[in-house]
């Protein structure tokens, strides 16, 4: 005879076990991602501030640790133990939320990232338009950050930084479309396995131009921070955030440029398409698309107007 009950109580515990499992090995995942991650964009931080150094004959960070290589660390323990002050007027949960939202945003365009065929932790086939779904996803934060602040200081600045990201997501979606119809594919991998004969960056030399200043505008980066501008607009939408919650949107900001760098990488310059050391190739491509970023930012610099 059929015993209805002990299979019920099996399948019950199957559905338990296995969502433990699941969960288990998406937690271990998660943190084997987000470790590298953490650590990447913290010594872009001090490459930048070595880069910059260079460029104006100075030493830049170089008292902590050998060379200042701990000076990332030390930054981020300052910024930890600092106290975070919420603005008395502010609706505290949004305000408290909002950062915790972008950074994680920031996290989730790193899934569909692929380092070598078969190296991704999400190979899906809609891999561009993932991209801009998240990407238009930081928009919210950044808005709802500069509202929940009651600030219109900083309310204003969330709104010129969300209309300067909205409208450079366009031009970034259009200009891409002239590579999506040579491959036919939206998928990472299939853009990077059309280049193994001639990079996108010789045929669509102009698209990569356009897309280089685009992105600069996506990410904030000078010369269009002007949202984020300190001396014009008191530091935009996070002018109330202080201690870990102004480090979170730091981190989201120097995140998406790791991000759109291996972006323009895949699309532009082959990937890891290489003869030989793919993967040391591919980064070395990277690393010239950041400090690409870096020199414009060194190249135009803000000044200050003194009345």
């Amino acid at each position: 005879m059929f015993d209805f009950i002990s299979f019920f109580n099996l399948w019950i515990k199957a559905i338990f076990i296995g969502t433990i499992q699941t969960a288990s090995y998406i937690g271990f995942s998660f943190i084997t991602l987000l470790v590298p991650i953490l650590l990447i964009i913290a010594y872009l931080t001090l490459v930048e501030r070595k880069v910059i150094g260079a460029s104006q004959r100075r030493m830049g960070p170089n008292a902590v640790g050998f060379l200042g290589l701990t000076q990332p660390i030390a930054d981020g323990l300052k910024l930890f133990f600092k106290e975070t002050i919420i603005p008395s007027s502010a609706n505290t949960i949004i305000f408290l939320f909002t950062p915790v939202a972008v950074f994680f945003f920031s996290l989730l365009n790193w899934l569909i990232i692929p380092f070598k065929y078969g190296v991704v932790f999400a190979d899906i086939d809609l891999g561009i338009l993932y991209f801009f779904a998240i990407s238009s996803l930081s928009v919210y934060g950044i808005v709802l950050a500069g509202w929940s602040s009651n600030s219109k200081y900083a309310f204003l600045g969330a709104l010129r930084s969300a209309a300067q990201m909205i409208a450079y997501e366009v031009s970034i979606g259009l200009i891409l479309l002239s590579v999506l119809f040579c491959v036919t594919s939206l998928n990472l991998s299939d853009i990077v396995y059309f280049q193994e004969e001639i990079w996108f960056v010789i045929p669509h030399f102009g698209s990569f131009i356009l897309f280089f200043v685009s992105a600069l505008a996506e990410t904030n980066r000078a010369p269009f921070d002007l949202p984020e501008a300190e001396a014009e607009l008191v530091s935009g939408y996070n002018v109330e955030y202080s201690a870990m919650s102004f480090a979170l949107f730091f981190l989201a900001e120097y995140g998406n440029i790791i991000v759109i760098s291996i972006l323009m990488v895949l699309v532009f310059f082959g990937g890891w398409s290489a003869p030989i050391f793919s993967l040391f190739f591919f980064v070395v491509k990277i690393l010239f698309m950041l400090v690409l970023f870096i020199w414009v930012r060194t190249t135009l610099p803000r000044f200050s107007t003194i009345n």
